[in-house]
């Protein structure tokens, strides 16, 4: 099965810059997207119903917002909006589907805020939702968690690890939340396969020229629950494709 993962910030704007044409040259089984930008009855009927793919929508009450959306070939045996908190579950920022070998989280993490104001809510969802998938596995689901964790979490993750010591999406704190998902029997697939790969960025600062010079952040990732982790056979990072300040990740997986 072949899933990708992407920040397009905002959904209309990456139609219009050819993303449906896009889909169909890619053709993954599955494709999670998240800072949609928007409400499922603000989009139109071609990117709802896009040929030979299923949609589903989790949208924040703030319009213009966060947001997250699957596109899928095959039905899941369930989607959820959500993951059960209020305070989270109304920033559209998860999306669960159940498939027979695996269930797929769609998440698209909170960012810190410059000023840093949004750092404990971001900690409180990291924590909350490991919590909620710690429950998935002792209920015998095995994981795949996808998205914008809106985190980098070693050095080698970013492009300048010294100059982002006190930013927001490189904080201590926010490092020792990715720690502790690992810690609970989940892995970063594309680290575990390219653990010294340097330069492997998802998203670029619009500033600067920043992604021409390959100046970015890995912030886009698949972890997966470590009983899928034989199942692995490849993920990638999608560079060449355009359309938003973050790029594309893939996972290929035999289930």
């Amino acid at each position: 099965m072949y899933i990708i993962s992407w920040n397009v910030n905002g959904i209309r704007a990456a139609q219009r810059k050819g993303f449906l044409k896009w889909l169909h040259s890619e053709d993954p089984d599955v494709l999670c997207v998240q800072e949609t930008k928007a409400h499922p009855d603000q989009l139109d009927a071609e990117l709802l119903a896009s040929t030979g793919y299923k949609t589903w929508w989790a949208s924040a009450e703030k319009k213009g917002y966060s947001g997250v959306g699957n596109f899928a070939r095959e039905q899941p045996a369930y989607v959820h909006v959500g993951f059960g908190p209020q305070e989270f579950d109304s920033e559209g920022r998860v999306l669960v589907a159940e498939y027979p070998a695996f269930t797929l989280l769609n998440v698209y993490f909170p960012n810190g805020s410059r000023d840093h104001h949004r750092v404990p809510y971001k900690l409180d969802f990291y924590e909350a939702l490991l919590e909620y998938c710690d429950e998935l596995r002792a209920e015998g689901h095995k994981l795949i968690i996808c998205g914008d964790f809106n985190t980098a979490h070693e050095d080698i993750d970013l492009a300048r690890p010294k100059q982002n010591k006190n930013t927001t999406g490189f904080l201590p704190e926010e490092r020792e939340w990715l720690g502790r998902w690992l810690s609970h029997g989940y892995t970063d697939v594309y680290r575990y396969l390219h653990p010294d790969q340097e330069g492997a960025y998802t998203w670029w600062t619009y500033i600067s020229n920043a992604r021409s010079r390959n100046v970015g952040w890995r912030l886009d990732m698949f972890y997966v629950s470590d009983d899928l982790l034989p199942y692995v056979e490849e993920a990638t990072i999608l560079t060449d494709v355009m359309g938003s300040d973050h790029c594309p990740v893939g996972l290929k997986i035999e289930v």
